[in-house]
């Protein structure tokens, strides 16, 4: 289970305290508050904090804009203008701090988003659990023929049962190293902070993940996408139901305009206008790499 006994008793004593606040608060987020939405094996996602709603995004637009947006006949449709014309900045009045429990390989790939304060899990200071991440037998997968990134075929029987059988012994034998090389028990031995190297990529680690939503926005645009390493879209996946209750009419536009929605280049544009009028357009004759075709068909198909 992703949380111990004291952790689920530290969480309910913090749901069980409340206090007075003439700051805005969201309903469906004090639901949220200190809970953990369970991901992977060990991991989850727990809301710490956070900061503004969807009308703290309109009274920032409309300090901005002005007049400018007199034309908008409500808050959800200056949020819905906002999002389709590429404002950011009202996007960050609102802030979410979160407390992440996820796999080392997964963390370097989240923190690319650099956009965001983080403090990690020291393990200088403190020794890391005997939790890895192992996955189950259905995202076991080949590497794709097609995309240097992605996954191909799953992989099946003996196969599956000798990749798991490796990642098992490796994460528990390197575990039993780093517990042997640690300085504890009387003997010398070797400083956490060097005894650490010898743990594995898929060992679970922790932070605290501040954010404002305009960023959140970018990260889930890109880790929720279907196209996304499935350990981190997860990950993407249950923060975008924290968000739909957080900011309900902003990430209804989110949904729309960038989740839903397809950008498309130049060529790109001028090939589907050539196919509204009527005119076969083919990867050949559209001026597009075979890869960007491909992305093109795709984007059309939805």
């Amino acid at each position: 289970m992703p949380l111990t006994p004291d952790q689920q008793a530290e969480i309910d004593a913090a749901r069980g305290e409340s206090q007075q606040t003439l700051r805005a608060t969201v309903p469906g987020m004090e639901a949220h508050l200190y809970k953990a939405h369970e991901v992977l094996d060990h991991g989850f996602v727990r809301v710490i904090d956070y900061m503004g709603d969807d009308s703290a995004i309109t009274q920032a637009a409309r300090v901005s804009y002005g007049k400018g947006t007199k034309a908008v006949q409500n808050d959800e449709g200056l949020i819905r203008y906002l999002m389709r014309h590429w404002h950011s900045t009202p996007f960050e009045m609102c802030e979410i701090k979160l407390h992440v429990k996820l796999p080392v390989f997964v963390a370097r790939q989240w923190i690319r988003h650099r956009t965001a304060n983080v403090n990690e899990y020291s393990a200088r200071y403190s020794i890391l659990d005997r939790e890895f991440y192992i996955p189950q037998a259905e995202h076991l997968a080949a590497q794709s023929t097609v995309n240097n990134q992605g996954r191909g075929a799953v992989l099946q029987g003996e196969e599956a049962a000798r990749v798991l059988d490796m990642l098992r012994g490796d994460s528990m034998r390197a575990y039993d190293h780093y517990e042997a090389m640690l300085s504890q028990d009387g003997q010398d031995g070797l400083a956490r902070e060097l005894a650490r190297m010898n743990l594995p990529a898929n060992v679970y680690t922790q932070w605290y993940w501040k954010v404002d939503l305009h960023n959140l926005f970018h990260f889930l645009r890109l880790r929720a996408d279907s196209h996304a390493q499935y350990e981190i879209r997860v990950y993407a996946d249950a923060i975008c139901e924290v968000v739909k209750d957080w900011v309900p009419a902003a990430y209804a536009a989110f949904e729309d305009y960038r989740m839903g929605g397809a950008q498309f280049s130049a060529r790109g544009m001028d090939a589907l206008r050539k196919m509204l009028a009527g005119e076969t357009v083919t990867q050949e004759s559209s001026g597009m790499s075979k890869g960007e075709w491909r992305e093109f068909e795709a984007s059309l198909k939805g």
